[in-house]
Order: structure tokens, then sequence, then C-alpha cells
């Protein structure tokens, strides 16, 4: 009995002193990460370049209703391969446009008398994303399309983009790596520290800003070309950077 006591004693302080071993070595280990973030001059910088869009994405579809579901399933499949049409017709890819939503809906009311909902048809959304690679004929797209679709068209944005915008990010990093540099030196005069290189560089990049619009489209017998202006989109980064004190 007092043989089993003592292994038993002697096995618990086994444990104990590895549990306190690996809590030494842990703490060591964050101290050591904690010691390092600190360490140096940790500054940001933000870049940003102006660029003329050359992609026009149009959000464009269908709906229609009618009191069945057969109904109006028909009544949207014809007018959305006239929209198809129009699409491909003015020189889009079929590549270029693509499927984002479809559903088919009940559309109730409210009835007084009966004091419930009662259904009196169902509505059928179709819509596509067209990518325009040729600007000068946005316009024109959206009032063909206005056109096949008729009263059952749905536009329902359009954003600006650019096709590749690589060589723009280049030259963001550029200069997001310009003003971390010129803080981080004004830092070390004011701090009357020499500044050393970098010791870590990390970057975000926030998504690309597109100005955005949005059409409701009612064709007139004549109507006026749509005029689409595709302005000016900001592509940004950001990056932290941290340098080290030489003295």
């Amino acid at each position: 009995m007092k043989r089993s006591w003592l292994l038993a004693t002697g096995l618990a302080l086994m444990l104990t002193m590895a549990f306190l071993s690996g809590c030494t070595e842990s703490a060591t280990t964050l101290g050591g990460i904690f010691s390092t973030q600190q360490e140096g001059i940790w500054v940001s910088g933000r870049g940003e370049v102006s660029v003329v869009s050359d992609i026009v994405s149009l959000r464009l579809g269908i709906e229609a209703q009618e009191t069945s579901v057969a109904e109006a399933q028909t009544k949207a499949a014809e007018a959305m391969n006239k929209v198809m049409a129009a699409l491909t017709e003015s020189g889009i890819d079929e590549k270029d446009i693509q499927t984002q939503y479809f559903s088919i809906q009940q559309v109730t009311k409210w009835n007084r008398e009966t004091e419930e909902q009662i259904v009196i048809g169902y509505r059928v959304t179709n819509t596509v994303t067209a990518k325009i690679r040729d600007i000068d004929k946005a316009g024109s797209i959206i009032d063909a399309v206005a056109e096949a679709g008729g009263d059952l068209t749905r536009i329902n944005g359009i954003s600006f983009s650019v096709d590749d915008p690589s060589a723009y990010y280049e030259e963001a990093r550029e200069k997001a790596m310009d003003e971390a540099k010129a803080k981080a030196k004004q830092l070390a005069r004011l701090g009357g520290v020499t500044l050393g290189k970098p010791t870590y560089i990390s970057e975000g990049a926030p998504p690309i800003i597109y100005p955005r619009a949005v059409y409701e489209v009612a064709p007139a017998q004549a109507p006026a070309e749509t005029p689409i202006s595709p302005g000016e989109i900001e592509i940004s980064l950001t990056v932290q950077v941290a340098y080290a004190i030489l003295d």
C-alpha cells in the first residue's frame, strides 16, 4: 500500500514538473514573439492610382409575371432569348455572358374578407451579367437590350473595371512603399535613432472602387442613345513595414 502511494506521488510530481517546463518554454516563445513585434519602427503606407476603365459589366435580365408558372416561364424565356440575341449581335462573346440569378416566386396579396394571403400569380426572374469590352458601345448595347426585352427588361446596374490591373498595382505598390519609408525616416529623426533595413513587410489590397449606376429602362418609341461615362476608378493597396533601429 505504502509502495503504491509512493509511486503515485512520484508520478504526480513528474507530470507537474513537465507541465511547468512546458509553460516556461511557451512563455519564453511567446515573449520572444511579442518582443520581436515591438522592436523597430512600424509604419504603414498607402498607394493609389487613378485609372480609366476599359471594361463595363452590365447586370440585366427579364422579369415576367402571369397567373401560372408555365405562362410566366414561357413569357420570360421568349423575352430572354431576344435579349441574348441582342447581346451576341452587338458583339458580346458568349463567354462574357453569365447567368447570375434565376427564380420562380409566388405573388400574393392579402384578402381582407378571408384574412389570409392568396396567390394571384407567379413571377419569373432571370438575370445575367454581360461584360462589355468596348466601352464606346455600352450605350447602344443597353438600348438594344431594352428594345429586345420590351417592358420585361430589367437593367439592375452597371459597373466599371480594368481588364488587367497588374501594372497599376505595381505602381500603387511603389507609392505605398515610398510613403511608408518617408514615415519611418521622419520617426527615426524625431526619435534620434538611425533607421535600418526593413525586417517585416506585409501587403493588404482593398477592393477596387467601382463607380456604379442603376438604370430602370422604359423604352420609348424613338429613344435617344443611352449615354455612358466610365470616368476613373481608384486602384489602391496598403503595406505595413517594420524597420530595424541601428542604434
